[in-house]
């Protein structure tokens, strides 16, 4: 008979394969976004053999692009950072989506195989079928395990902190697309006000020459800082709340299976004792 090398075999998405996908769905769009502007440089520019096509018609001819990168050296630096934070906002965006996903935290089947080797009195057998499904519900399980020779209130305190700990290690990452959603609009609104500041300075050194067209552009030009701070912001803002929740309901799911797992152990467990448990807890990390 022929032998499958277990090198072939399919293994669930890790951590490096989340990270290589959502930078390259970031980079993606970054080059999907720059050929879209390239292109409309090239229809707003059609070719002609009019005479009057050579004169520019200035309140036409701008691009997105061209719009986008109209702010200055201030404008422009503030635009690039922007620029660099939706990518990141992206990559968590993708990443988290990849990462929170229910089958894989808070596994089923670990949740039934557990407590039936609990029910049986298989301390050591249910330690290691947790440790071999590294998961937020595991390394739960595994604290409860650990603890059963102190009595019920050890084992249920050592659920809540591992509990804790394991939201506290899903929100870590999550939170970088909340500060995303707040840096944003107020990097866009510096960018507005330095251009606004600047805009004025140019009527003041014309000395009150400079007519409204001249005031109107330099305006325009400050203002494409904020509105491309809020359009990184809302998106980022109303993901981190949909990844919030989902992580909230995850924890909410874990919290319920492990006093699942443990009830049967619960109502025949003995009082305290003063030896220590055969079982090493989790390593911490």
């Amino acid at each position: 008979m022929l032998e499958i090398n277990p090198l072939l075999k399919l293994s669930p998405p890790n951590k490096q394969s989340r990270k290589r996908a959502a930078v390259e769905f970031a980079i993606c769009l970054l080059l999907l976004s720059l050929t879209t502007h390239r292109l409309e440089a090239q229809g707003a520019n059609p070719p002609s053999t009019s005479p009057t096509a050579s004169q520019p018609n200035t309140a036409t001819d701008d691009t997105l692009f061209e719009i986008i990168f109209s702010g200055g050296f201030m404008g422009i630096g503030i635009m690039i950072i922007l620029i660099l934070l939706s990518i990141l906002a992206v990559y968590l965006v993708v990443d988290q989506a990849l990462a929170l996903r229910k089958k894989e935290l808070v596994p089923a089947d670990l949740v039934e195989n557990v407590r039936q080797l609990l029910a049986q009195g298989k301390l050591k057998e249910a330690d290691q079928t947790c440790r071999d499904r590294p998961c937020p519900l595991s390394f739960v399980l595994q604290s409860g395990i650990s603890e059963i020779e102190y009595g019920w209130p050890a084992v249920e305190k050592a659920i809540e902190d591992s509990t804790a700990e394991q939201a506290a290690r899903l929100y870590r990452k999550l939170e970088y697309l909340s500060v995303i959603g707040n840096i944003a609009p107020m990097l866009g609104l510096l960018g507005t006000v330095t251009g606004m500041i600047l805009a004025f300075r140019q009527v003041a050194l014309s000395q009150g020459t400079a007519g409204a067209g001249d005031l109107a552009g330099g305006i325009y030009s400050a203002l494409v800082t904020t509105v491309a701070g809020l359009v990184i912001a809302i998106p980022a803002l109303g993901a981190f709340a949909i990844f919030r929740n989902k992580i909230d309901e995850i924890i909410s799911d874990t919290a319920y299976s492990a006093q699942h797992v443990f009830g049967s152990v619960r109502r025949r467990m003995p009082g305290a004792t003063a030896a220590r448990p055969s079982i090493a807890p989790p390593p911490r990390g």
